[in-house]
C-alpha cells in the first residue's frame, strides 16, 4: 500500500512538532544552561506530564505491534498482566521513590556509591550503558523494517529521520523537552490505536460481534490458576511474575527514576506513579482490543494469501493498512503513532545515558568542572549517543539471526539490576563484595537461561513450550517480549533436564535473576563479615557493638541509614524490638534522639533535605531517619 499526501503530511507534522518542542525549551526559560535544568528539568515538573512520560518511555513501537500480535495468536490471557501493574507501581511509589528523592541524586547509580562504594556504582553504570546501547538501535530499526516490508516506506529514510529529529530535540531541549514531547506523542499513540479499533470494529459488525466471535473461537481466556512456572502464561505468571518486571522498569531504571526526580516534590513524584496506573490499563486494553478486532477481521477478510509466511508484527501492519486504506490520513496517523513510540523510548534512552555518563563517569574524575562546561559536556554526550543510536541501527541491520541474541540482552539485564538495588535497600548486612559478586552471578544466570533458551530454539530442536524465540526489545513492558513469541501451536514433548530449565516462563526471568543476585549477595556478605550483628542477639537497640563482632568491610556505623528501607522489621513488626533491631544488622535509624519538629519547620540537613513529623513506626526507631521527609503511607 502506498502512502497518500495526507499520510505523509501527518507523519511530517509529528516530526515538526516534536522538533519545535525541543527548540522552544532550548530558547525559553533558563535555556538549558545548567546541568540541573538539562538533566532534571530544574526539578519543576508536575505529576501529569511526568506520568504520561513514564507511560511513553515504555510504550515503544515494538510494544504497539507486539501486544495485538500476542492476542491474535494466543488469546486474551495476556490481559491479566494488568493485575501486576498494581503492585508494580505501588511499590516504587512507596519504597523506591522516597529513598531516591530524599537523597537528591541525579543518577540512580549514585545510590550504589552511597550504599556500597564507587566500585559497585561503576559496575551498575557499565551494566546499564551496555543494556541501553544494545537496545537503542534495535528499537529504532525493528519497527522501521516491519513498516518497510508492508508499506514500502523507505527504510533508511525513516531510520535517519527519526534518529536525527530525536537527537535534535533531546540535545537542545533537555529532559523538559523530552517529557513534553512524550506527552504529545502519547496522545498521538492513543489516537492512532483508537482509530484502528473504531474503524476495524465497524467493518466487522461492531465490538459486540468481535467479542462474540472471539469467544466462540476460544480467544477469550479464562483464569488459569496453574502455579507451574514453566507454563508460559498463567494468572500467577502474569500477575506476580509481571510485578518483578514492572519493578525493574518503574522502580530502578534510570530513565524512569530520572522522571521521578524531575518532579517538583516527592508528593508529585508519587502522584505520577499513581497516575500512570490507569494510563497503563487503558493502553493495555486498547492493544488487546486491537488484537481481537484483527483476529475477527482476518477471518472475514484474509490479510495475506494462504500459505504466505509473515511475522505476526507485520500482520498487525497489514491489518492496519487494509482497514484504513479508504480513509486518507489515518494510515499516516497510525505510522505517526508507531514512530511516536520509537521517539519517546529513544529520547529517554539518550537522556538517561547522558545523565549516567556525566554523573557516574565524568564528574567523579573531574569534580572541578564549572556548571557551564558540565552542561555543554552533557549536551555533547546526548548528541553522541544519538549518533551511536544510528550506528547501532545499522549494526542491527547486519546482524541477521544474531539480532535475536542482541535483543535478548536487553531483557536479561533488568532483573540483575533490580536485585542489586533491592540487596542494598532491603538488607543492611549486604556489603560491596556481596553486591559485586551477586550482580555478576545474576548476570551469568540471566545470560545462561536467556541465551540457552534462544540457542535451543535456533538449533533446530523442538521449540520449548514456554520459551521465547525473540525476547524483549523494549525497556518497558513485557508486551515486547510477546512481539514475536513464535512458539508452536501444537503441544510439544515435555522437556527434561536443561531443556526443562530453559523452558522457564519468560515472565519469571526478572524474579529469577533478581533473586539470584540477592541470595548470592547475602551469602557472600555473610562469608566476608558484612553482617556484624548476626553473630549475637542484642538486648536493646541502643547497645553498642562488641569487640567480638567478626571483622568485615562494612561496619554498620558506616552504612548511611538514608539508603536503607527496613522492609523486614516493618513486615515483622510483631516481633520484640531487639529482634527487629537484629534484622537491621546494627544500622541505627536516628529517630530516638531527634526531637519532634513542628510540621511547619525544617532543620538543615545534608543535601538540603527537610525534616517532617514522624509516624508511630518511626518513633520506635525503625523508620527512616528523622532528617528525611515524611514517608507517604500506604
Amino acid at each position: 500500500m502506498e502512502f497518500s499526501t495526507a499520510d505523509y503530511s501527518i507523519f511530517v507534522l509529528l516530526l515538526v512538532l516534536s522538533a519545535a518542542i525541543g527548540l522552544f525549551y532550548a530558547l525559553s526559560g533558563g535555556r538549558q544552561r545548567t546541568v540541573q535544568e538539562f538533566l532534571l528539568a530544574n526539578r519543576s515538573m508536575g505529576f501529569f506530564p511526568v506520568a504520561l512520560s513514564l507511560l511513553a518511555t515504555f510504550q515503544s513501537a515494538v510494544a504497539i505491534l507486539g501486544v495485538p500480535a500476542e492476542i491474535y495468536r494466543f488469546g486474551t490471557e495476556y490481559w491479566f498482566l494488568g493485575c501486576s501493574y498494581f503492585l508494580g507501581l505501588l511499590i516504587p511509589a512507596h519504597v523506591f521513590i522516597p529513598v531516591f528523592y530524599r537523597l537528591q541524586i541525579t543518577s540512580t547509580y549514585e545510590y550504589l556509591e552511597l550504599r556500597f562504594n564507587k566500585t559497585v556504582r561503576i559496575f551498575g553504570t557499565i551494566t546499564f550503558i551496555f543494556q541501553m546501547v544494545i537496545y537503542m538501535g534495535v528499537v529504532l530499526y525493528a519497527p522501521a523494517l516491519a513498516l518497510n516490508a508492508v508499506t514500502g516506506f523507505d527504510l533508511w529514510s525513516a531510520v535517519l529521520t527519526i534518529g536525527l529529529v530525536c537527537t535534535l530535540y533531546t540535545t537542545l531541549g533537555g529532559l523538559k523537552a523530552v517529557i513534553w514531547t512524550d506527552v504529545f506523542q502519547t496522545l498521538v499513540m492513543f489516537a492512532g490505536q483508537l482509530a484502528v479499533i473504531v474503524v476495524g470494529a465497524r467493518r466487522v459488525g461492531g465490538m459486540a460481534r468481535v467479542w462474540h466471535v472471539a469467544e466462540q473461537q476460544g480467544k477469550i481466556s479464562s483464569i488459569d490458576l496453574d502455579p507451574d512456572p514453566y507454563v508460559r502464561h498463567t494468572f500467577w505468571t502474569l500477575a506476580f511474575g509481571g510485578v518483578f518486571m514492572m519493578l525493574s522498569l518503574y522502580g530502578v531504571n534510570q530513565a524512569q527514576v530520572q522522571r521521578y526526580l524531575s518532579s517538583r516534590s516527592e508528593r508529585q513524584a508519587v502522584l505520577s506513579c499513581y497516575a500512570v496506573f490507569p494510563c497503563q490499563q487503558i493502553i493495555l486494553c486498547l492493544s488487546c482490543l486491537t488484537g481481537l478486532v484483527m483476529f475477527v477481521y482476518d477471518r472475514e477478510h484474509p490479510l495475506v494469501p494462504s500459505g504466505t509466511h509473515i511475522s505476526s508484527d507485520q500482520l498487525v501492519l497489514y491489518f492496519v493498512m487494509d482497514v484504513l486504506r479508504d480513509l486518507p490520513g489515518l494510515p499516516g496517523l497510525f505510522v505517526a503513532c508507531l514512530f511516536s513510540g520509537s521517539l519517546s523510548t529513544i529520547s529517554s534512552a539518550f537522556n538517561s545515558l547522558a545523565t549516567v555518563t556525566m554523573e557516574d563517569l565524568v564528574r567523579p574524575h573531574w569534580p572541578g568542572l564549572s556548571e557551564s562546561r558540565a552542561t555543554l559536556i552533557s549536551k555533547i554526550l546526548a548528541f553522541c549517543y544519538g549518533l551511536l543510536c544510528l550506528g547501532m541501527a545499522y549494526v542491527s541491520s547486519m546482524l541477521g539471526p544474531v539480532l535475536q541474541a542482541a535483543i535478548s540482552i536487553f531483557g536479561m539485564v533488568g532483573g540483575p539490576l533490580l536485585g542489586l538495588f533491592c540487596l542494598g535497600m532491603f538488607f543492611p548486612c549486604a556489603n560491596p563484595t556481596g553486591a559485586v559478586v551477586g550482580l555478576l552471578a545474576g548476570l551469568a544466570m540471566a545470560f545462561w537461561v536467556g541465551i540457552g533458551s534462544l540457542v535451543a530454539n535456533m538449533g533446530g530442536a523442538t521449540p520449548l513450550a514456554n520459551s521465547t524465540v525473540l525476547p524483549p526489545i523494549n525497556l518497558t513492558t513485557p508486551a515486547t517480549i510477546a512481539t514475536t513469541l513464535l512458539t508452536s501451536t501444537t503441544p510439544p514433548p515435555s522437556p527434561t533436564g536443561l531443556q526443562k530449565f530453559y523452558s522457564l516462563s519468560y515472565m519469571w526471568y526478572s524474579a529469577h535473576n533478581s533473586t539470584t543476585v540477592i541470595v548470592v549477595g547475602l551469602l557472600v556478605s555473610l562469608l566476608t563479615g558484612g553482617c556484624r550483628m548476626w553473630g549475637r542477639v542484642l538486648p536493646s537497640p541502643c547497645m553498642p557493638l562488641t569487640p567480638k563482632a567478626p571483622p568485615g568491610p562494612t561496619p554498620p556505623s558506616t552504612v548511611d541509614p538514608r539508603t536503607i528501607f527496613p522492609v523486614l522489621p516493618r513486615l515483622l513488626c510483631c516481633l520484640p524490638a531487639r529482634y527487629r533491631q537484629w534484622l537491621c544488622c546494627g544500622v541505627r535509624f536516628p529517630t530516638q534522639e531527634a526531637p519532634h519538629p513542628s510540621p511547619t519547620t525544617e532543620k538543615h540537613v545534608p543535601n538540603g533535605l527537610g525534616a517532617a513529623p514522624r509516624d508511630d513506626a518511626e518513633d520506635q526507631g525503625y523508620g527512616p531517619p528523622a532528617y528525611a521527609l515524611q514517608e507517604t503511607a500506604f
